[in-house]
């Protein structure tokens, strides 16, 4: 039985996903776990498998394209099978008409389970290997869906036909405007230009106009002795990671109501700290951000009121502190998360942590990797930023933004000394945090990275 491959909703904030790249051609037997293609979600770059085995009949999407949740971008069978009300289903989808019939999954992501049945037709996107819903499809561009492509012709004007068919017409020079379609609707296919190929039917295409006899030709431009190139301006199509950070960041800024803490601390016993158990366990080694992430787990077992979120008629207060550390990545940000931070040692939230911030880079990691933090921490030290304030990633209520170590005069006993001091500064909920109960949280945080043997107890 014919089946179709749909852009699977792989993670629970997904509305369309980029199919980066097929994996397998018109053509090919796929067998069962097999990938099928690499797809570009909000936060990571996952694999679609087959489910069973089949021969890849159609590719309705080519690679680069950007589609939404459920939209059919494939269709597996038999060689000899109809699959005429397959692709009759994705024209339906394309004109808002509503598809004849469900057809059975076929794709899921790699290291997703294996679903059950579809899903009720009330619900709006399938989850991953689901069919899309009986209702009418999200629309999808008429140069995104295969047999929907159109291409000029000298004889008709606009003509549909497929991207394999295009690809191959243009490669022998013919006009398709002289190839007759047997697709649904006239549309020219693969075998339509393989024809027309073999008994010479269809004429080359038409020469490209020349160019206009006596046109002025442009002077070459001079570049300017001093100063710096000027850049024409352009366009930048927005990632899928890009799209979702702004409609995510719209729905925090809006709705939740900010207020901003500020602390400076005392890094020096920390940091000597630091550098002392790096020395004893070479070469594995605690970086500074390891100590944040220790000191605000900490922090948030001793005031549980922080560790929360804002549940619309009730406040959620957590079991566990589950910490929220920014990478930053190619075209954006992402947020691994270090699950029960306050129940692990110093060194283990050193392992953990790498591990994470690696495969976030790789964008290789699942999205039980990045949802579900209760706290976040965002350290741009590194980039010897002073002091920021963040914006809180709901439904959690609290976010740190870390500057960097800088020493600096400071009075202490009366004397002006040199320390290494860092700058704090804790953006709140306010329907979850009070002032007050957020500066003691905050006061406890400061305590730990300025006596960090309270964090080794």
């Amino acid at each position: 039985m014919a089946t179709k491959i749909v852009m699977a909703q792989l993670s629970p904030t997904m509305e369309e996903g980029r199919l980066l790249e097929w994996k397998v051609k018109e053509g090919d037997r796929v067998e069962p776990s097999d990938i099928l293609a690499e797809i570009e979600t909000d936060k990571a770059n996952m694999d679609i498998e087959a489910l069973k085995g089949g021969v890849v009949r159609s590719i309705l999407v080519e690679a680069g394209a950007t589609v939404p949740v459920g939209a059919i971008i494939g269709i597996l069978g038999e060689p000899d099978e109809d699959i005429s009300d397959l692709l009759a289903e994705a024209e339906a989808s394309l004109s808002g008409t509503p598809p004849v019939e469900d057809a059975e999954p076929e794709a899921v992501a790699a290291g997703e389970p294996e679903p059950a049945a579809g899903p009720p037709p009330s619900e709006p996107a399938p989850e991953p290997g689901t069919t899309a819903p009986s209702e009418p499809a999200p629309e999808v561009p008429v140069r995104e869906i295969e047999h929907s492509q159109v291409a000029e012709s000298s004889v008709t004007g606009r003509i549909r036909v497929s991207p394999v068919a295009r690809r191959m017409a243009e490669g022998a020079n013919l006009d398709l405007g002289a190839i007759t379609g047997t697709g649904p609707g006239g549309r020219i296919v693969k075998s339509d230009v393989e024809k027309a190929i073999a008994d010479g039917s269809a004429r080359p295409a038409p020469a490209a106009a020349p160019a206009e006899t006596g046109a002025a030709t442009p002077a070459p431009t001079v570049a300017a002795a001093i100063g710096p190139a000027r850049l024409e301006a352009r366009d930048l199509d927005l990632s899928m990671m890009r799209k979702s950070i702004a409609r995510r960041l719209t729905e925090s800024i809006g709705p939740v109501p900010h207020f901003f803490l500020t602390s400076e601390i005392d890094m020096g016993r920390a940091l000597d700290m630091r550098h002392e158990l790096n020395q004893r366990i070479a070469p594995e080694k605690v970086g500074v951000n390891d100590l944040l992430v220790k000191a605000t787990a900490e922090a948030l077992a001793r005031h549980p009121e922080i560790n929360a979120s804002w549940a619309g008629d009730r406040i959620r207060r957590h079991g566990s502190a589950d910490i929220g550390i920014a990478v930053a990545v190619e075209d954006g940000l992402i947020t691994p998360v270090l699950r029960e931070a306050d129940r692990k040692g110093l060194i283990q939230i050193a392992r953990e942590s790498a591990d994470l911030v690696a495969r976030a880079r790789d964008r290789k990691l699942v999205p039980e990797e990045y949802q579900g933090a209760t706290f976040s921490v965002s350290n741009l030290g590194m980039f010897e930023i002073d002091q920021f304030t963040a914006i809180i990633n709901p439904p959690e209520a609290g976010i740190l933004a870390v500057g960097s170590t800088i020493e600096k005069p400071v009075v202490m006993d009366g004397a002006v000394v040199i320390r290494r001091r860092m700058r704090v500064t804790m953006s709140c909920d306010h329907r979850v945090i009070d002032g007050a109960s957020g500066a003691r949280f905050l006061r406890t945080f400061r305590a730990m990275l300025e006596n960090p043997l309270e964090m080794l107890i």
